[in-house]
C-alpha cells in the first residue's frame, strides 16, 4: 500500500510539474508572439517628459533617449517628432534634451510617459504628406486586405511592408522619396493589423504565414498593371519579402528586395522578445518550444529563403550591428556570400527597424542608388 501511495504521489507531482511547465511555456510564448496594442516594441523603454518648450523637450536620461537621428515620440493618444540631442542645453544630469520638431497628435505634457518609435508621420499618405492616394482592398487567404496606393507612372511598383511593433505609417518615412522617383507604391495591411483579418490563433508568426498576404499584394499589383515589383520590408516585413521571393508563384515578377533589419533567426528573435518582456531566463527554452507547438514555427522556410544560393534578384540590406531583436550576423553573412547580388549598409547606433531614423540622408541615398537601375 505504501508503495502504491508513493507511486501515486510521484505521478501527481510529475503531472503537476508538467502542467506548470506547459503553463509557463505558454505564458512565455505569449510574451513573444502577441503584438502589443500600443505599437511599442518591448525593447523600447518608456521615457518620462520632464519639461518642454517651443522647440525642445527634456526626457529621462537613457541610452534610447541619447540615440542620434530623428524619431517619433509616442504616448497614449500622443505623437511628436524629436530631432538630435541638444548637448549645449542646460539640463539636470539625469535627463536629456532633444530638439522638438513638431507635435503631430495630442498635447505633450510634463509627466507624460512616452517612447521612441520609427514612424515620423501619422495618418495616411494624403493627410501626412499631401500625396494623392486611394485606399484599395484585395482578397487574401483569410479575407479582404486593405492597402494604401500612391500612383506613379512607372510599371515597376514598390510594395512596402511593415514589421514588428509597427503599422503602415512606418512606410510614410520613405514615401516621399519613392514618389519623387515616380514609383507606384502599395502599402498593405496584413493579418492581425487594424482593418485586416485576424490570424486564426491570434499570434504573430514572424512572417512565416504572413508572407502569404504579401503574395496577395503582389498578385493585386500585377493584375493592376505592374510588370515588376520591388519588395521593401522592415523587420518581419523583410522576412516576408524574402519568403515571397523564394516561394511566391509570381516570384519572377520580383526585380529587387530592400530588407531593413530582417528577422532571419526566428528563435533568437523569440528569445529577445520574451526577454524584453521580463520573462525569466529559465523559461526561455520553454517559450521557444511552446511557440513551436502553438504556431508550427520551425524556421526551415525562413532559413531556406535566407540561404545565399536562394537569392535571385538584387538585394539591399540595411541593418545595425546593435540590433537586439534580429541579430545582424545573418545579414552580414548573406552579404559576404553573395556580393554579386547583395549590398549591405551597416547602420551603427540604430535600434531594430529604425535604420532610416539614425541617418535619413545616407539611408535615402542608398535606397535611391539601389532603385535607380530597377526603374
Amino acid at each position: 500500500m505504501r508503495t502504491v501511495k508513493a507511486a501515486a504521489a510521484a505521478l501527481t507531482a510529475t503531472l503537476a510539474a508538467a502542467a506548470a511547465s506547459v503553463a509557463a511555456g505558454r505564458y512565455a510564448s505569449d510574451a513573444a508572439l502577441k503584438t502589443p496594442g500600443d505599437g511599442r516594441l518591448p525593447t523600447e523603454p518608456r521615457l518620462t517628459v520632464h519639461a518642454t518648450g517651443d522647440d525642445w523637450i527634456t526626457l529621462t536620461r537613457a541610452l534610447a533617449a541619447q540615440r542620434p537621428g530623428t524619431y517619433g515620440l509616442a504616448g497614449t493618444d500622443t505623437h511628436a517628432v524629436v530631432g538630435p540631442v541638444l548637448d549645449t542645453a542646460a539640463h539636470p544630469a539625469d535627463t536629456v534634451v532633444r530638439r522638438l520638431d513638431r507635435v503631430t497628435r495630442g498635447t505633450v505634457r510634463t509627466g507624460d510617459r512616452m517612447w521612441l518609435v520609427p514612424n515620423l508621420h501619422t495618418g495616411d499618405p494624403t493627410t501626412a504628406l499631401g500625396l494623392d492616394h486611394t485606399t484599395v482592398a484585395f482578397p487574401g487567404e483569410l479575407g479582404p486586405l486593405p492597402a494604401w496606393f500612391v500612383p506613379g507612372p512607372r510599371d515597376t511598383w514598390v510594395i512596402a511592408v511593415h514589421g514588428l511593433g509597427a503599422d503602415r505609417e512606418h512606410a510614410l518615412n520613405v514615401m516621399e522619396l519613392l514618389h519623387r522617383m515616380r514609383f507606384p507604391v502599395l502599402t498593405p495591411a496584413y493579418r492581425g493589423d487594424t482593418g485586416a483579418p485576424r490570424s486564426p490563433d491570434g499570434l504573430h508568426h514572424l512572417g512565416e504565414t504572413e508572407w502569404r498576404d504579401l503574395d496577395a499584394a503582389i498578385r493585386h499589383a500585377v493584375q493592376h498593371g505592374a510588370r515588376r515589383v520591388v519588395l521593401l520590408g522592415w523587420s518581419t516585413g523583410a522576412t516576408m519579402a524574402l519568403l515571397a521571393a523564394t516561394h511566391s508563384a509570381l516570384r519572377e515578377r520580383i526585380s529587387g528586395l530592400v530588407l531593413d533589419s530582417p528577422v532571419l533567426d526566428w528563435s533568437a528573435t523569440l528569445r529577445a522578445l520574451a526577454t524584453a518582456r521580463h520573462t525569466p531566463g529559465a523559461l526561455l527554452p520553454l517559450a521557444v518550444r511552446a511557440a513551436q507547438g502553438r504556431t508550427g514555427l520551425r524556421g526551415e522556410r525562413t532559413a531556406q529563403a535566407a540561404e545565399p544560393g536562394g537569392l535571385a534578384v538584387p538585394t539591399l540590406i540595411l541593418h545595425g550591428p546593435g540590433d537586439t531583436l534580429a541579430p545582424w550576423a545573418h545579414s552580414r553573412r548573406l552579404a559576404a556570400d553573395r556580393p554579386d547580388l547583395v549590398t549591405l549598409l551597416p547602420v551603427p547606433d540604430a535600434p531594430h527597424a529604425a535604420m532610416w531614423n539614425a541617418d535619413p540622408t545616407a539611408y535615402e541615398e542608398a535606397l535611391r542608388r539601389f532603385l535607380t537601375p530597377l526603374m
